[in-house]
């Protein structure tokens, strides 16, 4: 039984997304948290309800649904492309202290014509929303993580720090600081003098110390890593923190992350910024172009769009689109998402599946309907 009361337009909107070829899927109410803590991202991670099964097993309360579709369609070993669609309760730990709302939505599953597919999901998104609040104007805000994936590559910072900067696409924050830490690098304290001295030497020397060191303090029996793998952890962490960004590619960086126009005109501003900066964005650019291409092809105002450099949503399976929906002038999110293609394959998938889909944050939309 829900807690909650159902948006009174929730039949509406099933009778929509059955329109648009969305098959509609039910998913449990509790689910494994394995898959959220892994690959959700550190702001959904904060805020998910836990709980533990009779068997020891980490469970918690459904904090969304792309995660549970994707595995319910991999369990069914149905083929692609499908089309899913749903409509239930979500449960998390928010500051209003509303931890309970309805989320609707559509994921696409193996659909290859990927343009086509991102252009499908902003247009129906809008289109959606534009039906539940007749005459409100919408915003809509476009980012591309492939995009900065590749600048931030081009730019040959070592691997430890793209990765760190990919994760934080979207958190303007974390980037900034990241960016301060490239600038100015901060030395490396609290290691003992013998290990310090290791860790600028011989590797095999690193790792012995390590393991003489676990074996006398009994840790090895409960360590969930190899004396191997802490030493390469301890030369990535030494090695990041003296990494220093030259003034030149840092600027270049800064200057990706303040792009900002409308989508019309961000193809060219992306090639231009590439050429200017000497770095090849071929491939990032060429997939960027297809989808515009594919949102004018839908009748899109493009105008309407805006692009910004810097915009991410806050979970990790993001791969390329990013978007969000708002009514003009307020920035509650009424729709997000974007394209996931890596997440089947890490829930279990056996091949590949292109993915890409949108969430509704129902209570939000509810809101704007009664003013």
């Amino acid at each position: 039984m829900p807690l909650i009361n159902m948006p009174d337009f929730a039949a509406k909107l099933l009778d929509d997304f059955a329109a648009r070829g969305a098959l509609r899927i039910d998913t449990p109410v509790i689910q494994p948290a394995a898959p959220f803590l892994d690959m959700a991202g550190e702001d959904l991670r904060r805020r998910i309800f836990l709980t533990e099964s009779e068997t020891g097993e980490s469970l918690c309360l459904r904090p969304e649904f792309t995660i549970p579709v994707c595995l319910r369609h991999i369990e069914s070993a149905t083929g692609t492309p499908r089309r899913y669609c749903y409509l239930g309760e979500v449960f998390r730990q928010r500051r209003d202290g509303e931890n309970e709302f309805y989320q609707a939505g559509i994921e696409d599953l193996g659909e290859t014509a990927i343009a086509a597919a991102d252009a499908r999901a902003v247009n129906d998104a809008v289109q959606i929303i534009a039906g539940l609040l007749p005459g409100r104007p919408l915003a809509v805000t476009l980012g591309d993580q492939a995009v900065f994936e590749a600048v931030v590559r081009a730019l040959g910072l070592p691997g430890g720090w793209q990765k760190r900067l990919i994760q934080a696409f979207g958190n303007t924050a974390q980037i900034e600081q990241i960016l301060l830490r490239l600038a100015s690098p901060q030395p490396v304290t609290g290691f003992a003098p013998d290990l310090a001295t290791l860790l600028g030497g011989d590797e095999a020397a690193l790792i012995e110390h390590i393991d003489r060191t676990m074996q006398e303090t009994g840790y090895s029996t409960n360590a969930s890593r190899s004396p191997r793998e802490i030493a390469t952890r301890l030369k990535e962490k030494l090695s990041l923190a003296e990494t220093r960004l030259d003034g030149t590619a840092l600027l270049l960086l800064c200057e990706f992350l303040s792009l900002e126009l409308p989508l019309g005109e961000a193809s060219a501003a992306l090639a231009g910024f590439a050429d200017a900066a000497g770095l090849s964005l071929k491939g990032a650019l060429a997939g960027f172009e297809e989808r515009v291409a594919a949102l004018a092809d839908l009748g899109i105002d493009l105008s309407r769009i805006t692009y910004r450099a810097a915009f991410g949503r806050p979970l990790d399976y993001y791969t390329g689109l990013v978007f969000e929906v708002t009514r003009a002038g307020d920035g509650a999110v009424l729709a997000g998402g974007g394209r996931f293609d890596r997440l089947l394959t890490l829930l279990g998938a056996r091949e590949d599946i292109p993915a890409v889909g949108f969430s509704l944050w129902l209570d939000r939309i509810e809101q704007a309907r009664a003013r």
